[in-house]
Order: structure tokens, then C-alpha cells, then sequence
């Protein structure tokens, strides 16, 4: 996938802005550069020393484009490995589509996407794992998701999988080693402590398995569905939260008919917000579309928000409560009652009891705001970002526990082998199996489809 082109493309966001900056990469990326760019001494920039910065003009045969600062950087001291120059111009998107026009037709060719982390990974510059966090960091919303991501592009999770990996090598050598003396039956991996080791490494790896569920919410937002009977103040608590009318509010029964979705940050956390259509029966078929998808957000998030209305029955209370608790039963949803209209009707203080004991119950007032800052503290509450402070490594990529799923398979069955004392062939053939998968995750084993899929939903430019 990687040739000899020197490749360029604007690194900047798009559209107008102060300054702009077109990178290059290619190991005769800073001879092109010397073709079009003059500077004050007329020095030459392959002269001058790496991670140097050069003031001059950028030249259109005799026409002037633009004043620009020249960044070299030589390889393999540089982001990609190769030799890459830095054009910091004017952020005119005139100016900027001048000097790409300009490069491309001395020599260079248009970036694809993600085509410069691409060239880094295949010079060693980062792994796979590392590659995928530049894409995630680049995404990053949230104090958490930048944190994650950032802990991953330094190498944390990847440091985990190699060492895994480095743990079987050496007992994989072993089996081999036994196998290239199967006529002589001796054993050179003890089998107790390579039973030990696998165990070990198991649970290791359902350790990262399980981080995957606060890992993915930490990179897309807690899903938080706000659902609840028709005209309970669904759409004002959302508004209260958001701090905006982005939901109509009226006393109409059933104004909300489809599903508004909006995210906020919390201290760090990036919460999706959920309204939902009341939850009733009803005649109306788009109504009855739109709670049917209230149902399917309830199977989709992370917490439910279900909001009854203080000046209805208890007996209507309990039937709202029951409802929810049906839909999310024997799931780990995390159900929050909250007991909205404090401000119009006293609300029985015995309501704890109708409500299982992992969930919450509150009493809030959605239009005056009132407890609305216990509410966010229980939101903050429920996600567990303990490991975040204690730099645990946590799993956020799909493709990483998808692999981990398989290392975990391939690992079971040599653990299962081991105990009903299966040849050292059949063994080593399981734990080739665990090597592989933990390698396709770091990209010591790879495939040009795999890279394909990964880069191409990165920016262009990185």
C-alpha cells in the first residue's frame, strides 16, 4: 500500500482561517519544496539542519502565492518516517488550493485519508492500535474520550497486548521445540505453569472484555433515554438540561412524537440525551411509530430516565415503573426514577419501596430546576470512571474486542486441551491461534482490507 510519491494535503480544518498548514511526506519532499520556495538569503532548505523552521516566499514561477513558514522535519525523526515539510500559509481557501495546485504539479500527489498515520505505522513509527487512536483523539469531545485516547496513542493498551504476547512466544517455543523431538518423548514446557500462564493471561483478557462497556460509552456518549407517560414533563427536563429549547413543550398529551436526541458535556462526560415519545395507548399511528421507538432507545441505553408526574396516582406511578423495569429486566441498565412536579403536589415519601434496590429514585421539578444538580450528580454516579483515574487499560475499539473475543475462544480451548492432556501439537496450534488474533490487534498481522477499512474513515491530512 506504500510507495515512493511524495504525498501532500491540507492539514487544517476546512474553510477560511488565520493561518493554514499544507503537509508533505516523501522522502524528496524537502528537494520539491526547494523548487518553489525562496527565502530573504536564497538558502536552500536541504541544507538546513531537521526540526528547523524557514521564513520565505512560495513561488509560481515569477508570481507570488503567498509569504509562508517552511517546518522540516527529516526521517526518521519525523511523524511519518520519511523526510516532511510543514507550509504554514495565509488560511485563505484561495491560498491554500494555490500552493496544493502548486505541489501537485511539481511532483507531489493529493494525500488520501489517513494516508500520512498509515505511512507511519508501516515505518514503525506507531502500531495499529496507536494508529487508531490518532483517529480517536482527533474525535475526542469529552475530557474522558481525550484521555482514553490519548493513554492509547502512548502505547498503553498496546503495551498490554505485547506483553501477552511476549508471555505465550516464550512457551510456544517450547511446544514447538517438544514437537521437533516427538520421537523422544520429552517434555520442555512444564505443563503446570504453562496452565498457570494461561489462566493468567484469560483473565487478563476478560478483564479488557468487560472494560469495553465503559470504553464505548466513553467514546460516544452515555446513551440516556428520558422516557415516561405522555405530558410527565419529558421534554422540559431535556430542555432544562440541555439548557435550550430544543424540545416543544406544550400541554398537549403526545406533542413528542418521535425521538430528539442532543449531547452534553458533564464534567468530562459526554451524556446523549434521549426524548421520547409518551409512553400510552393510543390510536394514532405515527404516535404508535414513535413509541415503539421509544421502546427500542430503552433496549439501546445505558441508563434510563423514566419521569412520572407527582400528581398522579400511586397506583399510575407503580404501573409506569413496572413497565420500564419489564423492558430492562435482566439487563445491567441502570433505572432512574425521577418523580417530576414537586413543585405542584407533595409527593409520598414512601416510594423507595417501589423500586428494585440497585435503581434511584428522586424528586425533582423540571421546570423550576429544582434538584435538577442531584439528578446530573446521579447521571456522573452511575458511570464508573474510577479506571480512567487509576490508568487502567480500557478497551474502546470494536475491532480490538472482536479480536479479544477470538484470543479468548482459541485460549479456552488451550486451557481445556491442557487439562485432558492433549498433544503438544493440538496445543500449540490453539495458542498460535491466541498469538495471532492479540497480533492482528497491534498489526503484527494484518491484511491490506483490514488497513483499507481502518484509514479510510480518517480526516485527510493525518
Amino acid at each position: 500500500m506504500i510507495n515512493n510519491d511524495i504525498i501532500c494535503a491540507i492539514s487544517t480544518a476546512q474553510g477560511n482561517g488565520a493561518i493554514a498548514v499544507v503537509r508533505l511526506s516523501g522522502d524528496e519532499s524537502i528537494a520539491l519544496c526547494d523548487k518553489v520556495f525562496q527565502s530573504p538569503t536564497n538558502k536552500r532548505l536541504i541544507d538546513q539542519q531537521p526540526n528547523t523552521i524557514h521564513f520565505g516566499n512560495l513561488l509560481d514561477g515569477d508570481r507570488i502565492i503567498d509569504e509562508v513558514v517552511m517546518s522540516i522535519f527529516k526521517g526518521p525523526k519525523s511523524y511519518t518516517g520519511e523526510d516532511v515539510v510543514e507550509i504554514s500559509c495565509h488560511g485563505s481557501v484561495y491560498i491554500q488550493q494555490q500552493v496544493l495546485q502548486l505541489l501537485t504539479k511539481n511532483g507531489a500527489r493529493l494525500a488520501k485519508p489517513g494516508e500520512f498515520t498509515l505511512r507511519a505505522f508501516v515505518n514503525g513509527k506507531m502500531d495499529l492500535s496507536q494508529a487508531e487512536a490518532v483517529a480517536d483523539l482527533i474525535a475526542s469531545s469529552s475530557a474522558s474520550s481525550h484521555k482514553v485516547a490519548m493513554q492509547q496513542m502512548r502505547g498503553g493498551f498496546s503495551g498490554e497486548i505485547l506483553n501477552l504476547r511476549d508471555r505465550l512466544l516464550h512457551f510456544i517455543s517450547l511446544l514447538e521445540l517438544e514437537l521437533d523431538f516427538s520421537e523422544e518423548d520429552v517434555e520442555f514446557a512444564d505443563r503446570t505453569q504453562l496452565n498457570d500462564l494461561l489462566n493468567n493471561i484469560q483473565n487478563l483478557i476478560q478483564k479488557l472484555l468487560k472494560s469495553f462497556d465503559l470504553g464505548n460509552v466513553i467514546k460516544n456518549g452515555v446513551p440516556v433515554a428520558i422516557v415516561g407517560h405522555t405530558n410527565v414533563g419529558k421534554s422540559t427536563l431535556l430542555n432544562r438540561i440541555l439548557n435550550e429549547e430544543k424540545a416543544i413543550v406544550s400541554e398537549i398529551a403526545g406533542t413528542t412524537r418521535d425521538v430528539i436526541e442532543d449531547v452534553i458535556n458533564i464534567e468530562g462526560v459526554a451524556f446523549r440525551f434521549i426524548d421520547t415519545a409518551g409512553i400510552r395507548e393510543t390510536s394514532d399511528k405515527v404516535e404508535t411509530i414513535g413509541i415503539e421507538r421509544t421502546y427500542e432507545r430503552i433496549s439501546k441505553a445505558s441508563i434510563v430516565l423514566l419521569l412520572v408526574d407527582a400528581t398522579e396516582s400511586i397506583e399510575d406511578i407503580k404501573h409506569a415503573i413496572k413497565t420500564v423495569e419489564n423492558k430492562i429486566a435482566g439487563t445491567d441498565k441502570k433505572l432512574i426514577v425521577a418523580i417530576n412536579k414537586i413543585d405542584q403536589q407533595a409527593v409520598d415519601t414512601n416510594l423507595e419501596q417501589l423500586i428494585r434496590e440497585k435503581d434511584i429514585i428522586l424528586r425533582i421539578s423540571a421546570k423550576t430546576g429544582e434538584n435538577i444538580d442531584q439528578l446530573i450528580e446521579e447521571l456522573l454516579s452511575v458511570v464508573n470512571l474510577a479506571s480512567l483515574n487509576q490508568n487502567e487499560v480500557i478497551v474502546t475499539n470494536a475491532r480490538h474486542y472482536e479480536a479479544l473475543e477470538k484470543a479468548s475462544e482459541s485460549l479456552q480451548r488451550a486451557i481445556d486441551g491442557l487439562n485432558t492432556g492433549i498433544t503438544g501439537d493440538f496445543l500449540a496450534q490453539d495458542i498460535r491461534e491466541t498469538l495471532h488474533y492479540l497480533g492482528e490487534i497491534t498489526g503484527e498481522i494484518t491484511t491490506d482490507e483490514v488497513l483499507g477499512n481502518i484509514f479510510k474513515n480518517f480526516c485527510i491530512g493525518k
